[in-house]
C-alpha cells in the first residue's frame, strides 16, 4: 500500500478507477428496480438484467483485445461514451415500452462496458516495479472494490425513491463517463501502447494453459459466490419474514475489504499454486460454515464477516499471476476474461441455488457453494505446475515498454 501511496501516477489510476467502477456496482440492481417500474413486471426485469450481464461478460474480452492492439485512450473512450448513451437511453424510455427495446439497450450497455479494471490491472507492473508491491496493490484493489459494492446498491436505490429510476441510471452513466475519460487522461494510460511483437501475437490469451487455469478456478469462485448471494438472501428471508438481507451483505463485503487489507499489508498472500489452494480452502469453509448458520440471522452475520474475509485475498492472489500466465500482447484480454469468468459462474450459481432452494431450502445452495469451492481447490491443485511463472511472460513485455512510459 506504501507503493501507491508514494506514486502519484499510481494513486491518480487507482482512484479515478475506482470511481469509474462504480456506476457498475449500482447497474444490476438499478436496472432490476427501473425495468420493473417501466414494466410492472419482475420476470421481465430479470430478464433486461441477464441480458445485460450476459452482454457484460461477452464484450470484456472483446474490449480488452482491442485494447491490447490499439491501446487504451481510443477504447476506453468510446465505449465509456456508448454506454452513457445508452444509460441515458434506458433512462428516458417510457413506460410500457416494449421489453425488446429494453432487451436491446441493456445488451448494448454491457457490450460497452468499459473495461477500466482491465486497464488498471495491466498498468500496475509498470508503475510498480516491486513484484511484493505489485502483488499488495492487487489485494488493495480487490479489497477497495468491496466498499462500492457496499454503498453502490443502497445508493441506487436511495436516487431511484428520492429522484427517480431513470435519473440513477442517467446519473451512473454520466459519473461512468467522466471518472473512464479522467483515467484515460492519465499519462501512463495515454503512453500505454502495444509493441510490435505484441501486434503479432494470434491466437489470444486463453491459449496458454495458465490462463485457462486461472479461468477455471475464477468460474468456480464465481459459482460460490452466486449461490452464497441468493442462499443468503433466501435464509434472511425465511428468518425475518421480509427480505432483511442488505445488512448481512454488508458484513459479507466489510469482511472481504478488512481481508484484502490484511493481505496488502502481508505482500499481497497467495504466490503460488499451493498457495492459492489454501486461500480457496478458507473461502470453501466460510462458505460451509454459513450452513449451520442458516437458522440464526445473527450468527449469519458472524460467518458472512469471516467467510468474506477470503474473498479479496483469493482475487487478488489470482490477479496476480496474470502477468505470468497472459501470452504477451493480450495481458489487458486476459484480465477481462477473469471478469467474464467470475460473471459467468455467479449466473451459473445463483441459478442453481434458487433452483436448489425451491426444492431444499438454502442450506442446499450453501452447500453448492461449498460444492463449487471444492472444485475450484481440487483444479489449483491438479494444474498447479501450469501457474509457475514461464520464462517469457507478458511483465517481460511490459518491462520493455518502461522507456516509453516515463512520463508516468
Amino acid at each position: 500500500m506504501h507503493s501507491i501511496a508514494s506514486s502519484a501516477g499510481a494513486r491518480r489510476l487507482f482512484a479515478t478507477s475506482i470511481i469509474a467502477r462504480l456506476p457498475l456496482a449500482m447497474l444490476s440492481i438499478g436496472l432490476v428496480v427501473h425495468v420493473q417500474r417501466l414494466t410492472g413486471s419482475f420476470a421481465a426485469a430479470g430478464v433486461v438484467t441477464g441480458v445485460y450481464a450476459i452482454a457484460e461478460g461477452v464484450g470484456a474480452p472483446l474490449l480488452g483485445q482491442l485494447v491490447d492492439r490499439r491501446g487504451q485512450t481510443l477504447v476506453l473512450l468510446a465505449s465509456a461514451s456508448a454506454a452513457a448513451l445508452l444509460l441515458v437511453a434506458i433512462a428516458v424510455v417510457p413506460a410500457g415500452a416494449p421489453l425488446g427495446v429494453l432487451i436491446a439497450l441493456a445488451a448494448g450497455i454491457g457490450l460497452a462496458t468499459p473495461p477500466v479494471g482491465a486497464c488498471l490491472r495491466t498498468q500496475l507492473p509498470a508503475l510498480l516495479s516491486d513484484p511484493s508491491a505489485v502483488r499488495s496493490a492487487f489485494a488493495l484493489e480487490a479489497s477497495v472494490l468491496e466498499l462500492s459494492w457496499i454503498f453502490g446498491p443502497p445508493l441506487v436505490l436511495l436516487l431511484g425513491a428520492v429522484w427517480s429510476t431513470g435519473a440513477a441510471l442517467a446519473l451512473g452513466g454520466v459519473v461512468l463517463l467522466v471518472a473512464t475519460a479522467a483515467f484515460a487522461a492519465q499519462p501512463a494510460s495515454r503512453s500505454w501502447q502495444p509493441t510490435r511483437a505484441d501486434r503479432r501475437a494470434r491466437g489470444g490469451s486463453l491459449r496458454t494453459p495458465a490462463m485457462r487455469t486461472l479461468v477455471t478456478v475464477l468460474i468456480a469462485v464465481g459459482v460460490l459466490l452466486g449461490a452464497d448471494e441468493v442462499a443468503v438472501t433466501a435464509a434472511a428471508k425465511t428468518l425475518d419474514g421480509t427480505t432483511a438481507a442488505a445488512p448481512l451483505f454488508a458484513l459479507w463485503g466489510a469482511g472481504s475489504f478488512a481481508g484484502g487489507l490484511l493481505a496488502a499489508r502481508l505482500g499481497g498472500g497467495a504466490r503460488t499454486g499451493a498457495g492459492v489452494a489454501l486461500v480457496l480452502c478458507a473461502l470453501t469453509a466460510g462458505s460451509l460454515a454459513l450452513i449451520p448458520a442458516a437458522g440464526s440471522m445473527l450468527a449469519l452475520g458472524a460467518v458472512l464477516v469471516l467467510a468474506g474475509a477470503a474473498i479479496s485475498p483469493t482475487e487478488a492472489a489470482l490477479y496476480a499471476m496474470v502477468d505470468a500466465a497472459a501470452p504477451a500482447g493480450t495481458v489487458t484480454e486476459a484480465f477481462a476474461w477473469l471478469a467474464t469468468a467470475m460473471a459467468i459462474g455467479g449466473a451459473l450459481g445463483a441459478a442453481g441455488a434458487g433452483t436448489l432452494i425451491d426444492r431444499a431450502g438454502p442450506t442446499a445452495a450453501f452447500a453448492l457453494a461449498g460444492g463449487a469451492g471444492a472444485l475450484a481447490i481440487l483444479t489449483t491443485l491438479l494444474r498447479s505446475r501450469t501457474l509457475a511463472p514461464p520464462q517469457t511472460s507478458a511483465i517481460a513485455h511490459i518491462d520493455a515498454q518502461l522507456p516509453h512510459r516515463a512520463a508516468a
